[in-house]
């Protein structure tokens, strides 16, 4: 937990590019209601994820496309992410028992995010990715409402574990959301004692590849860094109150109706802008 926290602290404060530079990644157009709007925004997507070890990117990536570019959305919001599963992997104590049992879901995860970085890298079409992620968010309302949220406990299959796995990481690499993975182990291999646990690290080591491999091949620059460890640190504040409210067992069926009503409207909106460029 303290490293992950320690190490957007140190990167928010030794790679301030200057306050002539701050607003250098943002929409020239976004407002300061709009800039406000975003960053209370993700603290509460920071609790959401505290609170049910997943929904930070979903909710958060979308919302970005009010003040940033869609691909710049997708590199800075690789850190926050990075910094809550790494905190939630230690503030659960999941450790190399998961790994070893789950490891080729990870390798698999691992890869599908080298091969969506590599794709995003080379197709920058904003409108169409945006487009996809709500598309994504809105198949996954549907699935929560048909199923009702139901829990399918006791069906372990190596096979298609690895397959969503695998597509979950590609799906983080090109886009920065994956809601294929905590859905399939929410309806069919819950397990509450490590469910939060075992997909932070799962996510967490997806993004730690994601973030090597984007500065490596210079997609993420310092800026991008700087702007992302800066957000994370606000973050903090929603993922304290979420892991305190799980940890205080708040009802869950509840807490799931409002993650889907907002993960509804994002999606609503976002068809709201994408169709008629993509269609029309």
């Amino acid at each position: 937990m303290a490293i992950a926290t320690v190490a957007v602290v140190v990167a928010a404060i030794g790679l301030f590019p200057g306050v002539e530079n701050v607003t250098n990644g943002l929409k020239t157009n976004a407002t300061t209601t709009d800039l406000a709007l975003f960053v209370a925004l993700i603290v509460l997507a920071a609790m959401v994820k505290g609170m049910v070890g997943f929904g930070f990117a979903l909710i958060a990536t979308p919302l970005a496309a009010s003040v940033m570019n869609v691909e710049i959305a997708v590199v800075v919001l690789a850190i926050p992410p990075w910094m809550i599963n790494v905190f939630q992997v230690g503030e659960t104590d999941t450790g190399l028992e998961f790994v070893r049992r789950e490891w080729s879901l990870i390798g698999l995860a691992l890869v599908g995010s080298i091969a969506g970085v590599f794709f995003f890298s080379a197709f920058k079409t904003s409108a169409l990715v945006t487009f996809l992620i709500g598309l994504v968010l809105f198949g996954y309302v549907l699935f929560q409402l048909g199923k009702g949220f139901v829990s399918v406990e006791g069906t372990h299959n190596p096979v298609a574990l690895g397959v969503v796995g695998l597509l979950e990481g590609f799906l983080l690499g090109a886009a920065n959301l994956g809601p294929l993975l905590p859905t399939y182990l929410h309806t069919f291999e819950r397990d509450t004692e490590r469910y939060v646990g075992g997909l932070s690290m799962v996510l967490g080591l997806v993004f730690t590849a994601k973030i090597a491999q984007m500065l490596a091949t210079g997609v993420m620059t310092s800026y991008h860094l700087w702007l992302g460890s800066t957000l994370a640190v606000v973050t903090l504040v929603g993922l304290f109150a979420g892991t305190y409210l799980r940890r205080v067992e708040i009802d869950e069926r509840k807490f799931n109706w409002l993650v889907v009503g907002i993960l509804l409207v994002i999606s609503l909106k976002i068809f709201s802008k994408t169709v008629p460029a993509l269609f029309f």
